[in-house]
């Protein structure tokens, strides 16, 4: 998240209704991130790792941290998906998608 320009808020954010791995700002917008990694081979991409379901805990969870925490900023919060995938050999792949629930 640093590396694309973001402050990271807190990790790990826990409430009784879930957890939010990662909260950021990118300029004066909330960001909610999930991260998702998974191993080369037969598993889901991580980027297909967020149903409908989740998406809606994530927007639920959102508000909560919002509530919890003052309000949405002037930019408004945006929930983001961060995948990384872990191959056999070499460097693990991160994918970033921006805006996606």
């Amino acid at each position: 998240m640093a590396e694309a320009g973001m402050s990271v808020l807190e990790r790990n954010w826990r409430c009784r209704t879930g957890e939010i791995d990662i909260v950021a700002r990118d300029g004066d917008t909330l960001v909610v991130c999930e991260v998702k990694t998974r191993r080369t081979g037969p598993f889901q991409h991580p980027m297909a790792a967020v149903p409908p379901r989740k998406a809606r805990r994530l927007r639920a969870l959102a508000e909560i941290w919002l509530h919890e925490h003052g309000g949405p900023p002037p930019g408004g919060a945006r929930i983001d998906l961060v995948g990384v995938t872990l191959p056999r050999r070499g460097s693990p792949v991160v994918e970033h998608a921006r805006g996606v629930a």
